[in-house]
């Protein structure tokens, strides 16, 4: 079947999705994150194994993972500031599956730099303000409140191909979302710890956590959803 669909109304949708990191606490109906996961069903997969699996935290669930991903935090922080005054203080070891905090490579430093200045600029966060850098960090952990919460497991033995289709599921998933007036924004400081979805959740062995997702309603006053990072044109590689 061949479907008549304008190049620029698909051009309009995918520019208009944007990371949202403040939402309204209107749900996200039933039957309308029904019809986006059968939207992200769509998306490609290698030889169609589709070895991810994917956990959706809404009402009290996603009141619960907020306040224990929270708490986590906090922990750390103070174990931190304890550790300034005693350098015997251990700091909790995160317990993810993947190192999501290492050292970005120096070829896409900058373009991590440039957007933490915008993030922290709107929030008027200098970078010698921990406090405040805390802070922001720490809507992160809570998903930025978003009515929705989203996990994403990939099969350790299929890597790096479940975690391409994960990639490609999301995107559709987002997609499919902003289509529908909901916004959304991929969360993978989540992955640092694994310990609150394993609460939640039953996820099968031999799946790896390797990000979570906010889905909801933006909030229009937000200052920081005013926020748009540089889309620079994809890198193509000369021929020899």
């Amino acid at each position: 079947m061949t479907l008549n669909v304008e190049t620029n109304d698909f051009s309009a949708l995918t520019a208009s999705r944007r990371s949202t990191r403040a939402f309204t606490d209107r749900e996200i109906p039933a039957e309308v994150l029904d019809a986006i996961l059968a939207d992200a069903t769509t998306a490609p997969s290698w030889s169609n194994t589709r070895a991810f699996r994917v956990a959706l935290a809404t009402g009290e669930r996603a009141q619960c993972l907020r306040e224990h991903y929270g708490r986590l935090f906090d922990e750390e922080i103070a174990a931190h500031a304890r550790k300034a005054e005693d350098p015997d203080v251990e700091i909790p070891v995160p317990d993810g599956d993947f190192p999501v905090r290492k050292r970005y490579p120096d070829e896409v430093r900058p373009a991590q730099i440039e957007v933490a200045k915008l993030l922290y600029g709107i929030h008027g966060i200098e970078r010698a303000d921990i406090e405040g850098r805390n802070r922001v960090n720490r809507r992160n952990v809570t998903a930025f409140d978003a009515p929705v919460m989203g996990f994403v497991f990939v099969h350790e033995d299929m890597l790096p191909w479940s975690a391409m289709d994960a990639g490609l599921m999301l995107q559709t998933l987002f997609l499919s979302a902003k289509s529908r007036g909901i916004d959304s924004c991929p969360v993978g400081i989540l992955a640092t710890w694994r310990e609150p979805v394993e609460a939640e959740f039953e996820i099968p062995e031999g799946y790896r956590f390797i990000t979570g997702f906010a889905l909801g309603y933006a909030d229009p006053e937000a200052p920081i959803n005013s926020m748009q990072a540089p889309r620079p044109p994809i890198p193509l590689l000369e021929g020899k």
